[in-house]
């Protein structure tokens, strides 16, 4: 750059010299004219001078300019440095720019988590607090308001515990308490029906115990329920009426994750219907204050082994093994040259007062549960085995046996929106009579001592209406029936409900006595040697809760039963439309219980 501005220059100065020269040179002087001499004057400076004057100022200009030149190379070279310097400030800033705009995001995200951090700290403690605040409240409530007890792991439960006031009246005398024997209702006319009775009892009180104890894989339960209904060799009410504790239930449950179920020991039989498939303890009762509940029922409460398996909610499967007992051989004409069993024995634990049957296997049960979505519907099965030794006349004795066996079913179900209940249940088989709540009867006996089942069914319909949570009113309709059995002996009949069995005297009261004795006395109807036919009852009631709370719940009640009772017809001019004696009967039950929360 510096040698083309001095090559410039050059140029330029020579361009100026030539062209000053050749104007000088080139002009013709014009022409001379005299004029009046003047004095002359001073000689200017020569064109060589001139030149170089012109040079040196040039010279001077070059040397101003070169000087110039590194001035600016110099303020070039520094404004290139400061350029320089400049752009590697900048890249420095642009990299802190960077660095710091990074920070500023890594702040800003930094701060947003900590805002959510703190949010959710916030929102946590909040959490925590009502956490605190409930478990605490829980806590309270589990020390002065527990629902069960927590004893080593498993949890302990009073409730289904009550404490009873109830009465009892009855139109026609039947020599009951608070449960009623169905086949001691009174025929028409006869001295008991002639009389009305009332019993106040506390005996239907009850103590229960739940023990549950939670596994990862199953749920063991143990259950103890015990009452007052039962009656001692020494029992009366003569002054202190105090009666027996009474084992109802006791027994023991596994249920496993999968749906199997096994347990074992004293409850209610696998026929008696239940809410919650197979389960022990979901068993739905009638409504009634009558400890005995309705003619018509189905159950046992007995020992038993029991295994079922919950199959995808809807359908249960189950089958049992039952304590069995057969009720003495019932009808008229019967041979005696036979044992079945016997009365408790000394040194035993059965009741002296009582009949045993020496049984030859316990009672078999299969049930088969559903619930499709709308109520709960079962279909069930019993055998039973019994067995009698016989006594011939001209041969050694042997044993004899007989099969018994039934096929129950039934539903209940809601309507309208669960105000309404409605249910119907049923069995019906040979031998199955002791598992009817009437107890009428189970076998007979042919007239070489052999044992026959007798024919009959048990049914029971129940209508509820549930209009508040606090309030039950139900209306029952059932009855236990069975067939004649019986077979000839010659010309004689026997067995049950034979035709030719006197009855006479069914519908008369009966006295003896003369006036020298003072009076009459009343006597137990003669010519009256009828079967029992069937037993009938309708039942209304309701049931409301005074107070129901976490303090307990005060409940009131107050049934009314209607029974009938015949007798199947025989020989002696009783007609009764062709049905043989009866007996009606009605009763009211009044009940005030106290239940634990």
């Amino acid at each position: 750059m510096k040698l083309t501005v001095k090559a410039a220059a050059v140029a330029f100065l020579a361009a100026g010299l030539v062209v000053s020269y050749a104007q000088t040179s080139g002009n013709t002087p014009p022409a001379k004219k005299h004029v009046a001499k003047k004095p002359a004057a001073p000689a200017g400076p020569t064109v060589q001078q001139q030149i170089d004057d012109m040079k040196q100022q040039f010279q001077g200009e070059i040397d101003g300019l070169k000087a110039d030149l590194a001035t600016k190379d110099d303020q070039l070279k520094q404004a290139q440095q400061a350029a320089a310097d400049a752009q590697a400030a900048a890249a420095k800033a642009e990299a802190d720019a960077t660095a710091q705009q990074q920070a500023f995001t890594d702040n800003a995200a930094a701060v947003s988590t900590l805002q959510s951090t703190v949010s959710d700290l916030k929102t946590n403690a909040v959490s925590l607090a009502t956490t605190v605040s409930d478990e605490t409240t829980s806590i309270k409530k589990a020390i002065n308001s527990p629902d069960v007890l927590h004893f080593k792991g498993i949890t302990l439960s009073p409730t289904g515990s009550f404490i009873a006031a109830e009465t009892a009246w009855r139109q026609g005398a039947t020599g009951g308490d608070i449960n009623t024997p169905f086949t001691g209702v009174p025929l028409a006319n006869s001295d008991a029906s002639q009389l009305s009775e009332f019993f106040g009892s506390g005996r239907q009180s009850r103590l229960a115990l739940k023990a549950v104890g939670k596994l990862p894989t199953f749920t063991l339960t143990g259950y103890y329920e015990m009452d007052w209904l039962s009656a001692g060799v020494t029992s009366n009410n003569n002054q202190s009426n105090s009666y027996t504790l009474r084992q109802r239930q006791l027994w023991a449950d596994a249920k496993t994750a999968s749906g199997w179920d096994f347990s074992g020991g004293q409850g209610w039989s696998l026929v008696t219907e239940t809410t919650q498939g197979l389960t022990r303890g979901s068993e739905v009762l009638p409504s009634t204050i009558d400890a005995q509940y309705e003619a018509g029922f189905v159950w046992g409460r007995q020992y038993s082994f029991r295994v079922s398996k919950d199959l995808g909610k809807t359908m249960f499967l189950g089958a049992s093994i039952e304590n069995a007992e057969m009720l003495n051989p019932a009808g008229q004409g019967l041979p005696a040259n036979e044992l079945f069993g016997s009365i408790g024995t000394g040194g035993g634990l059965y009741n002296l007062n009582a009949n045993y049957s020496f049984n030859y296997t316990p009672d078999f049960v299969v049930k088969m549960a559903f619930e499709p979505g709308w109520g709960h519907w079962e279909l069930f099965g019993i055998e039973r085995n019994f067995r009698d030794r016989i006594y011939p006349t001209l041969s050694g004795p042997y044993n004899a046996t007989a099969i018994g066996a039934g096929l129950g079913g039934g539903f209940r179900a809601p309507l309208a929106s669960k105000k309404i209940t409605i249910g119907l249940k049923g069995l019906w088989g040979q031998g199955v009579g002791r598992y009817g709540s009437s107890t009428i009867a189970d076998v007979t006996l042919r007239p070489n001592a052999t044992i026959s089942p007798i024919h009959g069914f048990s049914a029971l319909s129940t209508i509820e209406l549930n209009p508040t949570p606090n309030f039950n009113m139900y209306f029952n309709y059932g009855g236990d029936y069975l067939d004649r059995d019986y077979a000839l002996n010659g010309t004689a009949q026997v067995g049950y409900g034979t035709r030719s069995t006197n009855m006479s005297g069914c519908l008369i009261e009966t006295f003896n006595g003369t006036a020298a004795a003072g009076g009459a006395a009343a006597i137990a109807p003669a010519n009256c040697g009828g079967s029992n036919k069937d037993v009938q009852e309708f039942t209304a009631g309701y049931w409301w809760n005074i107070h129901n709370s976490a303090k307990g719940r005060l409940r009131q009640g107050i049934q009314y039963s209607l029974f009938r009772r015949d007798l199947w017809s025989g020989a002696g001019g009783i007609s009764n439309s062709g049905n043989g004696a009866h007996g009606d009967d009605s009763m009211i039950f009044t009940s005030l219980r106290y239940y634990l929360p």
